[in-house]
This record gives structure tokens, sequence and C-alpha cells, in this order.
């Protein structure tokens, strides 16, 4: 995941942000269609669930947040940063999504865990870190760091549809994300 971020930033210097990030989901829904068709083709069918109503409710939080919202960010927060700070950064999605399963979902954390939680935000602080007033990587390390909360909230709502099929539940995800961008 984070060795795509170098070649996302380099598109950016030719797509605006809000496309890129369309493109980015519209590609994964295509891809996963075709994966979907040729499994079925092959007599193949999913040994997964179907979705079910109830799983709808899940899945489009999941999609606002991690389709919509978090490719958004992540775009305008590399266009503010470099490729590399952006890389590391999104380290803080497993953060995030830790703390939520942990402070909302009433996970268990040990304090290896948290400690290790601690050194990747100390890591993110000094990546944001920018003594000059006014530089705009600050702005761009919040947008990637928004990114990663998105992703954080998709995986925990997206834990309530992981019995259903992956490759559904993803290439609806890159056809409802790419199309709303």
């Amino acid at each position: 995941f984070g060795a795509s971020t170098p070649l996302a930033k380099q598109l950016l210097g030719d797509v605006a942000p809000w496309r890129l990030a369309s493109l980015l989901y519209l590609g994964s829904g295509i891809g996963l269609t075709i994966v979907s068709m040729f499994r079925t083709l092959a007599g193949r069918e999913a040994k997964e669930a179907p979705l079910r109503a109830p799983d709808w409710p899940w899945l489009i939080g999941a999609v606002a947040f991690g389709g919509v919202l978090g490719p958004v960010l992540l775009m305008y927060g590399l266009r503010a940063t470099s490729a590399a700070t952006g890389s590391l950064l999104l380290n803080l999605e497993s953060v995030l999504t830790a703390t939520i399963a942990w402070v909302v979902l009433r996970e268990n954390v040990d304090r290896r865990v948290f400690l290790g939680m601690l050194a990747i935000v100390a890591g993110g602080v000094v990546l944001s870190w920018s003594p000059t007033p006014g530089d705009s990587r600050l702005l761009g390390s919040l947008a990637i760091a928004g990114a990663c909360l998105c992703w954080a909230i998709d995986n925990n709502l997206t834990r309530a549809v992981s019995g259903g099929d992956p490759v559904q539940v993803a290439a609806i995800k890159g056809w409802v994300a790419g199309g709303a961008n």
C-alpha cells in the first residue's frame, strides 16, 4: 500500500487529486469485477456469504469513509508533502484503527501495542513538523492523517461485513467510491 504512494504522487502532476482518487477506485471496481467474472466462468463461486440487508448500512459507511473521503484526503495531502513522508504517515492508519477498536469497541490493547502506537504517532509528528510558519507540509500531513482516520473508520465498519465475499465488498466500494468522486 505504501509503495503505491510514490506512484500516486507522480500521477498528481498530471491529474487533479479528486479525479485521481476517483480513477484509482474505479480501476479497483473494474478489476475486481473482472476477477469476479473469471471466478464465475471457472465455476468457482465465492465461499463466503453474500451480502444481506443488515450488511448494507455498515458497507455504506465503509464506502463513504474509506472509499470516498479517504482517497481524496490522501491525494490532497500528497500534493503538499513528499511521497516518502506520505508513505510513512500512512502508518497512522493502523494506530487509528486500533484506537477506534480499543476505545469504541472495547477491544484489548496491551502495553507493547500501546507503546508501539505511541512510537508511530511520534514518528508522524516528526515527519509533519515544520519550523517554517505557513509551510504547506503541515496541512498535507494533516490531510494524510485525516485519510488514515477515514480508513480506520472504514476498517472498523467493514468488520461487520467481514464474513461476506471480499471481492464483492471491495468491488462495490471501488464502483461506488470511484463513481461518487
